[in-house]
């Protein structure tokens, strides 16, 4: 193995070590130290690969949302894409809520990283095309009149809302198990647009294409932008 390829594999180990130290932490923070003590490495080898704490954090988030967007650029039927959207936010809620805090906090308190936060909502546009892309698909599929914009926002709505319930002390403790409440959100939103049928001479999905342009238009000043 060369060693720009060494390199890489050890920045891989490192992302993955910190998520899940992140995760078992419950408070959104971890420790360089420890960090380095689990993967059994000297601190400053940490720092060949990250300037910061803060740094690690956004590369982590970076990392998950690559994820995410590998996960949707797969070419089956639309209610499929549609059922995996809404898996990904309930299939670990805890790490979707926790990274989302985390990069709220980022956003609004640390400097210095505009440029992997412009790499961050790059990914994100492009992820969100291939959204736009899948839902107009199933929403033309059951004939619905319900608008790319209202159900990408719906999904979201339940995809949230479901994973604060399902990572609740509360609700693990008393309401019920988690597949069966994951089964019954993506049944609900894959129903949805069954409630809005569209008339034979409707103009279905108008705001679509209104979407897509306000993605490339965001791509474009984001490329015209030095960070």
């Amino acid at each position: 193995m060369s060693r720009q390829h060494q390199f890489k594999a050890r920045e891989e180990n490192i992302l993955a070590m910190a998520e899940q130290l992140l995760l078992e932490s419950g408070d959104g923070d971890i420790t360089l130290d420890s960090l380095a003590d689990q993967l059994d490495l000297a601190k400053g080898t940490l720092y060949k690969h990250f300037s910061s704490k803060d740094e690690l954090y956004l590369r982590i988030i970076i990392r998950y949302e690559e994820q995410l967007f590998e996960i949707n650029r797969i070419d089956d039927c639309p209610s499929a894409g549609v059922a995996r959207m809404i898996f990904q936010q309930l299939f670990n809620p805890q790490k979707a809520m926790l990274l989302n805090q985390i990069e709220e906090r980022l956003a609004a308190s640390v400097t210095g990283l505009n440029r992997l936060f412009g790499e961050l909502y790059d990914i994100r546009r492009q992820r969100m095309k291939r959204l736009i892309d899948i839902i107009s698909a199933y929403l033309q599929e059951q004939h619905s009149s319900l608008s790319t914009r209202d159900y990408l926002s719906s999904i979201w709505a339940m995809g949230q809302g479901g994973a604060g319930l399902l990572n609740s002390s509360f609700y693990q403790r008393y309401l019920g198990r988690r597949d069966t409440l994951r089964y019954a959100f993506v049944q609900q939103m894959l129903e949805l647009p069954s409630h809005y049928p569209a008339a034979d001479d409707e103009v279905m999905d108008e705001d679509m294409q209104e979407l897509v342009e306000q993605i490339d238009i965001e791509s474009e000043e984001h490329r015209n932008t030095s960070y």
